[in-house]
């Protein structure tokens, strides 16, 4: 029986730098922002129903994701209408990848909003991804077009960090890579025990 993983963690908590860390070790991942894009690309399977709702986000036979929130911006429902429609799509995909790989005895689940959308209920552990406040800023406002207001919004949007940890089954720290490559090995062999 392959135990689904679920891995998550607020914005610039290193959660792609340990998914990473995983697969290093051989165990599928699925990483739902990866999804999205695949299923936004041409021949996506999101393309023909977000298109339908939000004709002006369709370029070149795919979704633009710039143009997909200049139509929602503004419009709550609007949002709510695209994650009607996504939402879906993306857990068929994530399904189809746990499918594939139903002789792994771990397969990891990337999904960053996990908690704010209720998928730990089809997870048979969580770890989250954490790192202190300053350190996720300092991150964060690194990135290309960052600012402090963006990642505000963002963070609003996100269930806090000691929420995520106490509800999680493992908390992952990222402050140094050893300290996460020995939290994920730990994990690994935890489940493996289990099984």
């Amino acid at each position: 029986m392959t135990f689904r993983l679920g891995l998550t963690g607020s914005i610039g908590m290193g959660k792609s730098t340990t998914a990473q860390m995983f697969r290093t070790l051989g165990h599928p991942v699925w990483d739902a922002d990866g999804a999205v894009h695949r299923l936004y690309a041409p021949g996506g399977a999101a393309v023909g129903p977000v298109a339908t709702a939000f004709p002006t986000a369709l370029r070149d036979g795919g979704i633009d994701r710039d143009a997909l929130k200049a139509a929602i911006a503004g419009d709550p429902a609007a949002l709510d209408r695209l994650s009607a429609i996504v939402h879906p799509i993306v857990a068929a995909d994530r399904e189809a990848f746990v499918a594939r790989h139903a002789d792994a005895p771990l397969v990891v689940l990337d999904i960053p909003l996990l908690y704010e959308n209720g998928y730990q209920a089809q997870m048979d552990g969580v770890a989250v991804v954490s790192a202190d406040a300053d350190t996720q800023r300092r991150r964060v406002l690194a990135r290309p077009g960052m600012t402090e207001d963006l990642l505000a919004l963002i963070l609003s949007r996100q269930m806090p960090d000691a929420d995520k940890r106490a509800l999680a089954d493992w908390i992952i720290p990222t402050d140094s890579l050893d300290a996460a490559r020995q939290a994920v090995d730990r994990i690994v062999k935890e489940i493996a025990h289990r099984a």
